[in-house]
């Protein structure tokens, strides 16, 4: 009783076994066939999510390094303005004869006249 035996039973051959038996190799190939094409469709749905995401990261990273391109670029333009503003002021202080005999006489140590 420990070893079980095999019962050795033979199968009716009438037509509507044979059916059946054709119909579980269909459904069995209905079934191999659709879990191959669900495995290839998560496939390809994996190879797009990387893309996707790993184009969304490369852009994220882009747009950052331009912003921080952007900001130094304007904290350079407000200096450039400060500095045109300064040399505005200079062309302004240089048309006007006093200054330029005080610039004289300090830069140069002229004295007057």
């Amino acid at each position: 009783m420990g070893a079980e035996q095999k019962r050795i039973v033979s199968k009716i051959q009438t037509t509507y076994v044979k059916q059946q038996e054709y119909a579980e190799i269909a459904s069995a190939r209905k079934k191999k066939l659709l879990v191959r094409r669900l495995s290839m469709f998560l496939v390809a749905v994996g190879i797009l999510s990387y893309l996707m995401i790993s184009s969304s990261i490369s852009q994220a990273a882009s747009l950052n390094a331009k912003m921080a391109q952007k900001k130094q670029l304007n904290h350079e333009l407000t200096e450039l303005k400060v500095q045109q503003d300064i040399l505005n002021e200079n062309i302004i202080k240089l048309n006007d004869d006093d200054y330029i005999a005080k610039l004289a006489r300090k830069e140069y140590f002229f004295s007057r006249r």
